[in-house]
């Protein structure tokens, strides 16, 4: 493909490539077959989030390590959170996937029973305030919101906060993007589950990596040199003049491009 192509030759491709991905067949290699697996809500936002997490290098590593995890989780990560006794938590040590380890799994297992406890829903955690019970209204509160009430039981592993990125830091914040993209954008393709109603598939912000925004790049549509936070608005700012209602379904297109056919 060249790159010099006009504003609607761009539009043409992005979407025919969302035709191409955004299908059953794109779950099976992709992170997303981990929350696949599940059927009951609060199984499925555990397993999304491990394994949006854990979304960093090859994805064949990424989905053998979350099975890994929820498979010492005896396949049940809610009740496992929630119902542990101290003797289950023995079967995480050991545990490790890059820089996250047992440390961490553990601490998310005590933030999960915390806030299961309480709540019926991951949402919560991010749409909901824990201290005012305000509710939160973009991506970029409920992230930053969601790193402090993340962080706020008592003994929380410094280490730990780095796999929780917020836009405050600068973040591009691709992971809890993406595990958004999951939770709450549908349509009805089978793909994303579209189970949590906060806030619109419209103002979801784009999961930019270093595949994504190579190619946004190289097709002219982002112009910031930087792969950070605002690069990410940048991206999703471009993909609601493609699509106002649903701009981060093109996160299929280009990721895919980057990917799996390593354009540019």
């Amino acid at each position: 493909m060249s790159t010099q192509i006009n504003a609607e030759e761009i539009k043409k491709i992005l979407n025919q490539k969302v035709k191409q991905y955004n299908k059953i067949e794109f779950i099976e290699k992709d992170p997303i077959c981990i929350p696949h697996q599940y059927k009951k809500q609060q199984d499925i936002e555990i397993a999304a989030f491990f394994a949006s997490i854990f979304a960093w290098g090859n994805r064949t590593t990424i989905i053998n390590k979350s099975n890994d995890l929820l498979a010492r989780m005896d396949h049940a990560p809610h009740d496992f959170c929630t119902h542990h006794a101290p003797k289950d938590l023995k079967k995480i040590i050991g545990f490790v996937h890059r820089t996250f380890n047992d440390t961490d799994a553990l601490y998310c297992i005590e933030f999960f029973k915390h806030h299961f406890n309480k709540h019926k829903s991951l949402e919560t955690a991010f749409f909901t305030n824990q201290v005012t019970q305000n509710k939160i209204k973009s991506v970029e509160a409920a992230l930053t919101h969601f790193q402090t009430y993340f962080m706020s039981l008592e003994d929380a592993p410094k280490r730990t906060q780095k796999h929780v990125s917020s836009p405050v830091s600068g973040s591009t914040c691709k992971r809890l993007n993406m595990f958004f993209r999951w939770m709450i954008r549908s349509d009805h393709q089978g793909v994303d589950f579209g189970i949590w109603k906060s806030i619109k598939p419209s103002e979801l912000i784009m999961p930019i990596d270093v595949h994504v925004a190579r190619v946004s790049r190289s097709l002219g549509i982002l112009k910031r040199p930087q792969t950070d936070w605002q690069a990410a608005l940048e991206l999703t700012n471009y993909c609601r003049t493609l699509d106002t209602k649903d701009p981060v379904k093109y996160d299929f297109a280009l990721f895919s491009l980057g990917v799996n056919e390593r354009f540019i």
